[in-house]
């Protein structure tokens, strides 16, 4: 059985500031292994944009995604685990979106990145691949789907977030991802990355006590008082420094490989 599990973020966390995992993490990270931890990467990715450090890192586990509403694992389709946005909600909020005269819309399901029409945006998120489709979402929304991505013109930003919000308040949360994309981010309401870890590490056997987490962002938060020992990068936020347990270097520091080499000693 493992010692624990070890949950890295990706983004300002594992990753330096130029998307790269420092030889003095991995090795780290291959160290506390080798001890008998599980490592797990959690992050608000999709799939296809962690899959690579998955495999860099040498991981045979699963992968936490969009931040906790999809468990991927490369090796084992029967490990998802997807908690996703119900169809028929989707389909009302769609009529939203088309009320508001949004830029685009995008939606991810599973793997799959389904959008309405290319631009710069869908472009960037697509990190590489080619869409699964490209056209009405209506017409590809053949399955709940994992996260829906609205982009609006600024001025319908708040308007937009807080009609949605009125309506399907119980039932879905929205992230803003800033001025430069002018991207919403609707998924399930109560979805974290604990969602997934929980999951993982109760199919693993392991309790939250044994559960190591490092982060540097808002969407951390939970996976960081979750954890039985909840580790703030240096450079996050000092209301995330607060809620954690332990405060380490920042992702430029190698703030990961710094706490587990005192840990693994």
């Amino acid at each position: 059985m493992a010692k624990g599990l070890i949950a890295i973020d990706l983004d300002g966390t594992a990753l330096d500031s130029q998307q790269k995992i420092s030889d003095r993490t991995k090795r780290a990270l291959r160290d506390a292994r080798a001890s008998g931890y599980e490592v797990v990467i959690a992050t608000g990715r999709p799939p296809r944009s962690s899959i690579t450090y998955h495999r860099e890192l040498g991981l045979d586990g699963p992968i936490v995604t969009f931040n906790g509403a999809f468990v991927h694992h490369e090796n084992k389709p029967d490990f998802h685990y997807h908690v996703p946005l119900d169809r028929l909600k989707t389909l009302e909020l769609l009529e939203e979106c088309r009320r508001f005269r949004v830029h685009n819309i995008m939606m991810e399901i599973k793997d799959k990145f389904y959008v309405w029409k290319r631009d710069e945006i869908t472009d960037f998120l697509s990190y590489g691949d080619t869409p699964a489709a490209i056209g009405s979402i209506e017409e590809q929304l053949s399955d709940h789907p994992t996260v829906l991505l609205v982009r609006t013109p600024l001025e319908y930003v708040h308007p937009f977030m807080q009609q949605v919000g009125q309506r399907f308040g119980k039932d879905v949360e929205l992230r803003y991802w800033g001025d430069y994309f002018q991207v919403i981010e609707v998924k399930r309401s109560g979805i974290s990355k604990v969602t997934g870890l929980s999951h993982i590490a109760q199919i693993m056997g392991i309790t939250r006590e044994q559960v190591i987490a490092f982060g540097d962002s808002a969407n951390d938060l939970e996976m960081i008082e979750w954890a039985g020992l909840g580790v703030a990068m240096g450079n996050a936020p000092d209301e995330l420094k607060k809620r954690a347990d332990d405060v380490t270097e920042t992702n430029e520091q190698d703030g990961v490989a710094a706490f587990l080499e005192k840990l693994i000693l």
